[in-house]
């Protein structure tokens, strides 16, 4: 009964789409004159030629794209039985647009026949670095999805550094990032049909050991059925799927995620009838948002990529899935050590170590000669351009580490940062409107922004973590989510065209060189306050890590210690953002090593991590400003080069 409603639905919405697009065609031109197949160009007027070469491959398109991720969004969740795997959450596509990118500027001869290829080069990169990360957890759902997130995240940052570094091809970069399905000839949608096809061919051929893969790997093994080349060959169609959408429309989101989730929701439930129904539902999704995308220009006027629609749709959908995911282990590492315990002696320490780096920041240089120190005739010089960059970095490093080491202890989970939680996404979300509402909005303008989208998102994330009552490891995922959203958000405004490009871009990569001596100062005076403010609640963060029923008992106002904590939280996240952009992994890091040296009490673990993050941006600084020389790269984008490594190989331990 429920599979035949499924059909009753799915013949209902193929009819309206295909009215929706009558509709849209028929507002270019009349149905009546319509031009008739075989196309002969010399006969047609200009707005036939528009309808033949542009509206009419632009939905053929958006049918094929959708049908080949939703088909790749399928194999990914059948092959690791997690409903929230797909492209966008495992890090593939961030693979493929780094590939793209860094082809079109530096090898754009590859992209002339190749482009496919080198799609499939980035994207199967990415997916290498996940499965491995994940291979050691017997491809564990958080696990996979968090690895996915850094590998996306640092894929991401390089794509934006880059972009950045080549201003003539800005608007040509951002809007394919967006995933825009614009057409000029069928050349596309035939490529994408041929490669539909093979994927589909090969996927018949996988249906029966992804039943038996079903079955789970001991029952898989006990038919003595070779696991790792099933892995690997739905992983390999997977990604090739994705890759070829990628190469040929950009990066399109969610899809993958949704149409699997709509052929469940449809009745479908055997892994032959959700890989039959789920490109179906993928084509229906994307032909939808791409009519809207398309009615919508023709209202107003303005453009907006297609892929950055289907990220609105798809964030609330993850959210909605999180539920679903099977509980995993927990992700916590042995960050502390019982054994060893250090507290003033060692803050001195690490008190000393940041000075000592601070002195050789300021008066280490890189020039054609090679490295060199300054001399005392030069300093004098040299110290006023240097010292606002190098408080700023460290300000903003410290603010992150303290924001980093809240969220830790009051969500009791280790791997919970401004970067990781979506925290950082949502300021920029901030930054953006502040940007849009304000003409000329200067720093304050930016810091509200900022730290109010920081806050809103937390808020979100902590909400809807409460409401569900979902363990630590959720909350990572709801923050992934809400990360998404704030992505398809900066890509929308992205993809307009004007300053705001721009401003947003440079924001992604964050650089410390236009800190002025005030902005440094400033920051400099919020990062002291969030530390004295944090070591006020000291007595909340060694309480609140151990659940809800202990603080409760001992008369802790849990509720107005989690908003007091969130608060600090967000406006620190937000003012650090505004320097080194959304990226920088600094947040996770310092409060790691701090645990890990021994600071483990809420009080000693607060100022370790407050130095150590200092201490951390202010050698990201040194590096972003010497090791490119007589280049700079982006102070965020070089803080995530370094900090990447070691989340990837805390994710890879073992318990």
């Amino acid at each position: 009964m429920r599979t035949a409603t499924g059909i009753t639905y799915s013949l209902a919405g193929v009819a309206v789409m295909a009215a929706l697009s009558l509709y849209v065609a028929a507002l270019h031109l009349p149905m009546a004159d319509w031009p008739t197949w075989p196309f002969d160009v010399a006969r047609m007027s200009m707005n036939q030629i528009i309808l033949a070469y542009a509206v009419f491959p632009r939905a053929f398109v958006a049918i094929l794209a959708g049908a080949a991720l939703g088909l790749s969004g399928a194999l990914f969740q059948q092959l690791l039985r997690n409903p929230i795997a797909e492209h966008s959450t495992l890090g593939v596509s961030a693979g493929a647009q780094l590939a793209i990118v860094a082809a079109t500027l530096f090898f754009p001869s590859l992209l002339d026949g190749y482009r496919s290829l080198v799609a499939l080069g980035g994207a199967s990169a990415a997916a290498i670095l996940v499965f491995a990360l994940g291979w050691r957890r017997d491809l564990e759902p958080v696990t996979m999805v968090i690895g996915g997130l850094l590998v996306g995240m640092t894929a991401g940052a390089l794509s934006a550094a880059l972009t950045l570094s080549q201003g003539e091809y800005l608007m040509s970069l951002v809007t394919w990032n967006g995933g825009s399905l614009s057409q000029q000839d069928w050349s596309v949608a035939g490529t994408l049909a041929v490669e539909l096809a093979v994927g589909g061919v090969l996927t018949i051929f996988l249906v029966r050991p992804l039943i038996v893969l079903s079955l789970g790997d001991s029952g898989a093994r006990s038919l003595g059925v070779g696991l790792t080349f099933i892995r690997v060959a739905v992983g390999a169609v997977a990604v090739g799927l994705a890759a070829a959408v990628a190469a040929a429309v950009g990066l399109v989101s969610f899809i993958g995620l949704a149409a699997p989730a709509i052929a469940r929701g449809f009745g479908a439930r055997r892994p032959g009838a959700i890989l039959l129904a789920a490109p179906f539902a993928g084509a229906l999704l994307l032909w939808l948002c791409d009519s809207l995308v398309q009615l919508f220009a023709m209202a107003t006027s303005e453009t907006f990529p297609t892929g950055a629609v289907t990220a609105l749709v798809g964030g609330p959908l993850l959210l909605w899935l999180l539920p679903r995911v099977r509980h995993p282990e927990s992700l916590q590492s042995a960050s502390a050590d019982p054994g060893r315990k250090r507290g003033v002696s060692g803050l001195l320490v690490l008190g000393i170590v940041f000075i000592v780096i601070l002195v050789l920041a300021a008066t280490l240089g890189r020039s054609t000669d090679g490295w060199y120190l300054l001399s005392g005739a030069d300093i004098g010089d040299v110290l006023p351009l240097r010292w606002p960059r190098l408080l700023a970095a460290a300000s903003a490093g410290a603010l992150l580490a303290v924001s980093g080491a809240i969220l830790q202890r009051l969500t009791g989970n280790p791997m919970a940062s401004p970067e990781v939680i979506g925290v950082s996404g949502g300021s920029g979300v901030g930054f953006a409107v502040a940007i849009s509402l304000v003409p000329a909005a200067g720093p304050l303008e930016l810091l509200v922004g900022a730290g109010g989208g920081a806050i809103c998102v937390m808020l979100v994330v902590l909400a809807f973590a409460s409401k569900r009552q979902l363990p630590p490891e959720r909350l990572l995922l709801a923050g992934i989510a809400v990360s998404s959203l704030s992505s398809a958000i900066l890509a929308a405004l992205l993809a307009v065209g004007d300053q705001r490009s721009w401003q947003i871009l440079a924001w992604l990569g964050g650089s410390a060189s236009t800190s002025t001596a005030l902005s440094a100062s400033v920051l400099a005076a919020l990062a002291v306050l969030s530390l004295v403010v944090s070591l006020v609640c000291t007595r909340w963060l060694m309480i609140l890590p151990f659940g809800q029923a202990l603080p409760v008992a001992l008369g802790l106002p849990v509720r107005r210690a989690r908003i007091i904590l969130i608060l600090i939280a967000g406006l620190a996240t937000g003012a650090a953002s505004l320097l080194v952009g959304p990226l920088s992994f600094v947040g996770l890091m310092a409060p790691h090593i701090a645990a890990r040296a021994g600071f483990w009490r809420a009080r000693d673990h607060i100022a370790a991590s407050f130095l150590l993050g200092a201490v951390l941006m202010t050698i990201a600084d040194l590096g972003a400003r010497t090791v490119t020389f007589p280049y700079e790269l982006p102070l965020g984008l070089f803080a995530a080069l370094v900090g990447a490594p070691y989340l990837v190989w805390l994710i890879g331990r073992r318990q």
